[in-house]
């Protein structure tokens, strides 16, 4: 029997090998920074600028330029990611932005300061510029990292590892991120709102600034090792991508379950406060192979999906406290279908290496894009809360977004993954352990 490895070049055969713990956990470890202030970012930022006096229309405009920053960003990151590699450093240089401007967030009014006036437009103008920035960084090491995995390796049993590991860290994050969020509330009830959600970044940024240390210390490079064995592999146009129906079926896809995840965890917060009338501590809750089990599970989590949002809808808030029970359903669902979302990223982009890095940016720019327009067009009608008014459906804004409109993406969303014909990227089986 011919060894089929006696045709493959020392890089390949490289490429091949599977990782080893320590690298599959140092890399999962290099998203940290960016999950935990996203997670606080969707979470909070809303809450925090009608606390400290924009209106809804204003606070929206703020997220909308973020989210346009960042949409924009993963455009250009991802193009030159692909010409020129060197994936740490860009990673490096976006966490950098990300610490240093997510503070300014959530801190005060830096060109009302110096202007000395705290007037609406300047307070919008200069909490939307540091959201502006900190996307900005937010972009450039999302892209790098998630472009690594195909680069890493070509080990279908790691590259797997490699997914599941980051997502783990995400879950990680998000319940870091709640649990710093309850502590600072119940310790910190006697000062301002200003200075809570202010010691809430201050944690974060520096835990997640710890994580990406051990990332940068303990991944290897992949750019360095492709560029120096194989000189001459030429670039994919963009071209190659959209000619391809399963681009567009996975964008559609990935852009659903982050359009899902992002208002959920946007408004989760007004509706447990205003909604169900639940105390100010409750902002603190928790929300968050093969092509068939892909789907299956991806499935799985649109269907949990379904049915909490027909709970959100529905839930009176003499119940509120069943509120703690579904959002133990949100989490599983959003888990599942932002892992299985990820995975189908990595499907798309299978051994095209020189391609990567734009096709996250790609889909990234369009989940970034419409969830801004999202956000903002839900939360410009936020102020229907404080004067009772009710939508067309009888139903407040925050009920009605937080409640349908997760709900109605996941059935879309379910919809066009069963309609996939994702291809099986095994050369062999999976025999290899996943932590080799």
């Amino acid at each position: 029997m011919v060894n089929m490895r006696d045709n493959e070049s020392p890089y390949e055969a490289q490429m091949e090998e599977p990782l080893g713990r320590v690298s599959i956990l140092s890399y999962g470890s290099g998203h940290m920074l960016n999950d935990i202030t996203s997670s606080c970012w969707f979470t909070y930022l809303l809450v925090f600028l009608t606390d400290v006096g924009l209106s809804p229309g204003d606070a929206a405009v703020v997220m909308l330029s973020g989210q346009l920053a960042d949409g924009f960003t993963t455009i250009f990151a991802g193009e030159l990611m692909d010409r020129f590699g060197h994936f740490k450093l860009w990673h490096a240089g976006g966490s950098i932005l990300v610490a240093i401007s997510f503070s300014s967030v959530f801190g005060s009014c830096v060109p009302c300061k110096l202007m000395g006036t705290n007037s609406s437009t300047l307070e919008t103008v200069g909490y939307s510029t540091f959201a502006a920035i900190f996307n900005v960084g937010w972009a450039v090491t999302q892209v790098a990292h998630m472009s690594m995995v195909n680069c890493m390796t070509s080990n279908p049993s790691s590259r797997v590892s490699l997914v599941s590991c980051r997502n783990a860290f995400t879950m990680v994050a998000n319940l870091s991120l709640y649990g710093i969020a309850l502590l600072m509330f119940t310790l910190l009830q006697s000062v301002s709102v200003l200075v809570q959600y202010r010691w809430i970044a201050y944690v974060s940024i520096s835990l997640g600034s710890c994580f990406v240390v051990i990332f940068l210390v303990g991944t290897k490079e992949p750019g360095s090792i492709q560029h120096s064995t194989d000189k001459n592999l030429s670039r994919i146009s963009w071209a190659y991508w959209f000619k391809r129906v399963l681009y567009y079926q996975v964008a559609l896809v990935y852009t659903l379950t982050r359009l899902v995840t992002n208002v959920s965890q946007a408004f989760l917060a007004f509706y447990v406060i205003y909604d169900l009338e639940m105390p100010q501590s409750s902002k603190a809750l928790e929300t968050r192979w093969s092509s068939w089990r892909l789907k299956l599970y991806f499935s799985a989590g649109a269907v949990l999906w379904i049915l909490s949002g027909l709970g959100i809808v529905l839930l009176p808030s003499r119940l509120h406290n069943v509120m703690y029970a579904i959002s133990i359903i949100i989490g599983a669902a959003n888990a599942l279908m932002t892992v299985t979302s990820i995975s189908m990223e990595g499907v798309l982009v299978g051994e095209d290496l020189n391609g990567c890095a734009f096709v996250y940016g790609s889909l990234s720019f369009v989940d970034k894009v419409s969830c801004g327009i999202a956000l903002y067009i839900l939360e410009s009608y936020q102020g229907t809360i404080r004067s009772n008014l009710v939508t067309a459906f009888g139903y407040s804004v925050t009920r009605f977004g937080l409640g349908f409109v997760p709900a109605a993406c996941s059935l879309l969303s379910a919809i066009v993954a069963y309609t996939m014909d994702l291809p099986d990227t095994r050369r062999r089986p999976l025999v290899e352990p996943l932590l080799a």
